[in-house]
């Protein structure tokens, strides 16, 4: 079945990066766009950034100039890399293949300020 497990979250101070992984099996990774999303506190989840199968990518207003998102067909995994971390995107950070209901479990990521 399919199964998406992310990892790289934790805490860290403002201005500081982290680099989340998530990786995927029980798909044929490649020919799938991928996205990552996030859900803080009482909030709804957003679409943080996406990536589609061609490597085409777009991002929240938000992230924009800080996160990048890619990834690597060979590992069935897709990465965000976040710089310039701020206290607003504290949130759990979740993985998901783009136009379907699979999920992955998230990971904290914590800044502080």
């Amino acid at each position: 079945q399919v199964q998406l497990v992310e990892s790289g979250g934790g805490l860290v101070q403002a201005g500081g990066s982290l680099r989340l992984s998530c990786a995927a099996s029980g798909i044929i990774f490649r020919i799938y766009g991928m996205g990552w999303y996030r859900q803080a506190p009482g909030k709804q989840r957003e679409l943080v950034a996406a990536i589609t199968s061609g490597g085409t990518t777009n991002y929240g207003d938000s992230v924009k100039d800080r996160f990048t998102i890619s990834r690597d067909n060979g590992k069935n995994t897709v990465y965000l890399q976040m710089n310039s971390l701020k206290p607003e995107d504290t949130a759990v950070y979740y993985c998901n293949i783009q136009g379907s209901g699979d999920w992955g479990q998230g990971t904290q990521v914590t800044v502080s300020s």
